[in-house]
């Protein structure tokens, strides 16, 4: 049994036509969704709008769209719009992402929290527009690691997706999100035996984050130290944060987190060539 339910796709590093090629793939191979990141190149809701107007079947989510880039009203448009064009395939994930996101606008950071809750409800609540109201509800999404962040997830959203985290801070997660909202766990994920490869391909996928304090400050709680996330990377911090390996064993790294109490796995599907990726794909599909 696949627990996957998303992977993530930087449409940014692909032309349009082999985006819609690569995604097509994955709805063919019955992947439930693709969640999209917000990189500061293409616009997240007008990419998912290109993807979700050329598929048919599969999800697309904004994973995540940042609060700063975008009010409220905004975002409730573009998702309202979205799910009605195509009859409900739309999910949105929201995060403040970090201060660089506020700052490259001008836009002075909040309390995360208070940003957040405010956020969602006003999303949520009766909006001055005049598109139409989407029935059920667009599902909302909170990126979320610390505590504080993880319990308003539970309070105002439908759940919550963590990134680069233990089977223990799953657990944890689960306590603070509630029994009844979806908590998904993004993976990073590489197809390969060999430790310099696996260590090689994962290194690359951490590296944007080792530098953010959020990231590094998670990271302290769970055990590592400056010497892990500086100079590439520790292989322990590698090691833990990416699950390389055999298809048994990178599943038998999901099911610890669905053990540990997360409702799917966002996987993040890297490799040492385009083929090995898809391998990876394949091999996690849906039964």
């Amino acid at each position: 049994m696949s627990h996957v339910s998303g992977i993530m796709t930087v449409a940014d590093m692909m032309q349009p036509n082999d985006l819609i090629t690569h995604v097509r793939r994955l709805e063919a191979l019955g992947h439930q969704s693709v969640w999209l990141p917000d990189i500061f190149g293409r616009e997240i809701y007008v990419t998912a709008g290109f993807i979700l107007h050329h598929t048919t079947t599969i999800k697309v989510a904004s994973g995540i769209a940042h609060m700063y880039g975008r009010d409220a009203i905004c975002s409730a448009q573009a998702a309202r719009t979205l799910s009605e064009l195509s009859g409900g395939r739309f999910i949105q994930g929201l995060g403040v992402s970090n201060t660089l996101a506020s700052e490259m606008r001008g836009i002075a950071w909040e309390n995360p929290m208070q940003k957040t809750r405010q956020y969602v409800n006003a999303i949520r609540g009766p909006l001055p527009i005049h598109s139409p109201a989407v029935y059920p509800p667009v599902p909302i999404f909170i990126a979320a690691h610390g505590p504080k962040m993880l319990a308003v997830a539970g309070e105002v959203a439908d759940g919550a997706n963590t990134y680069m985290q233990t089977p223990e801070h799953t657990s944890q997660a689960r306590r603070l999100v509630g029994p009844d909202k979806i908590l998904n766990v993004v993976l990073p994920c590489c197809l390969t035996t060999d430790p310099t490869i696996g260590r090689a391909v994962g290194r690359a996928m951490v590296s944007i984050y080792l530098p953010l304090p959020a990231y590094q400050r998670q990271w302290a709680t769970q055990g590592f130290s400056e010497s892990d996330w500086t100079d590439g990377g520790s292989d322990r911090l590698v090691d833990t944060y990416v699950a390389w390996g055999s298809v048994q064993t990178i599943k038998t790294r999901m099911q610890e987190h669905i053990d540990a109490g997360a409702d799917s796995i966002i996987m993040a599907a890297g490799g040492s060539s385009p083929e090995n990726s898809w391998d990876l794909l394949e091999a996690l599909a849906p039964d």
